[in-house]
């Protein structure tokens, strides 16, 4: 069962319509929905798995949208240039790397794991350190487990 702690204050859908007419960004109705639950927040389990050849990694924080630490509109200003068109960063890892949500086609509504130790050199942010998790935020919520040898541990 997932548990959401230290979230945002309560989001309505008119305070999602001006976020996405300030940021000038369409978000898809599922990650609407996790706002308007959630907006944001540490989750339990935390763990995921990235591809085979990248490991496990863990969600840090969800951003949510308000004058708060985690700000969602500040982490896409922050990010601007560096994800690939038609991303914006949900969350991040321990290590500094994004949870993104695709917001235009072909990756609309999919989650993606960007790393940001294999960013390109080149002007344009490209899909090589993209790796795709989900086809939307509820089935990558559903993905995540907590390590079982922690558990085991005495």
């Amino acid at each position: 069962m997932l548990k959401m702690t230290d979230t945002n204050s309560q989001l309505t859908v008119e305070d999602i319509e001006h976020f996405e007419k300030e940021s000038n960004i369409q978000l898809t109705s599922k990650y609407k929905n996790f706002l308007l639950k959630w907006n944001g927040g540490y989750i339990e389990p935390h763990l995921f798995n990235i591809s085979d050849k990248q490991g496990i990694s863990g969600m840090n924080i969800f951003y949510g949208i308000g004058d708060i630490e985690d700000d969602l509109l500040e982490v896409i200003d922050d990010l601007d240039g560096r994800l690939p068109d038609g991303f914006i960063s949900i969350g991040d890892d321990p290590n500094g790397n994004q949870i993104c949500l695709g917001t235009l086609q072909p990756h609309y509504d999919h989650i993606y794991f960007w790393d940001h130790e294999n960013e390109s050199d080149l002007d344009e942010p490209d899909m090589s350190n993209m790796y795709f998790l989900a086809s939307n935020i509820w089935e990558f919520l559903d993905g995540l487990y907590e390590d079982e040898s922690d558990e085991d541990e005495v």
